[in-house]
């Protein structure tokens, strides 16, 4: 009997899950999909910049489970943009973890990383100005 997987957590579920060609029909479309976890794992590793360890920490696996998760999505998405085929995110074995991600903008991140997307998110800076508040009381 294998072992049971553990759930992988995810701190941001994709608004839109579906993409295809423009043009041609979904019908005619072979299907490549990518699971919660590897959306995840690309979005901290590719659009956040985070280091392999530390994505894995916020995921709750190990870092070489977690370059694997990189490395399976990254094949997809490339077979997606080089085929033209329809690219779906759903499934996997995830929890989410609101508790990890900013209240207002649901972004999850590092310390370090929040000094970077002070400048690039609007919605950021107001998260920050309260996290200071907080930080001012507690001083």
């Amino acid at each position: 009997m294998p072992r049971p997987l553990k759930p992988r957590t995810v701190g941001v579920v994709p608004e839109i899950c579906h993409f295809k060609p423009r043009g041609v029909p979904a019908k005619k479309l072979k299907t490549v999909g990518i699971t919660l976890d590897e959306f995840e794992a690309i979005r901290l590793a590719d659009y956040e910049g985070l280091s392999h360890e530390e994505a894995a920490v916020l995921m709750n696996v190990s870092r070489p489970t977690f370059s694997r998760l990189v490395e399976k999505a990254r094949v997809k998405v490339a077979g997606f943009l080089v085929n033209g085929t329809q690219l779906v995110i759903d499934g996997g074995n995830i929890e989410f973890d609101p508790d990890r991600a900013c209240v207002k903008c649901k972004e999850n991140m590092p310390e370090k990383r929040m000094e970077r997307r002070k400048r690039s998110c609007g919605i950021i800076t107001g998260c920050v100005e309260e996290e200071t508040e907080l930080t001012d009381a507690q001083v």
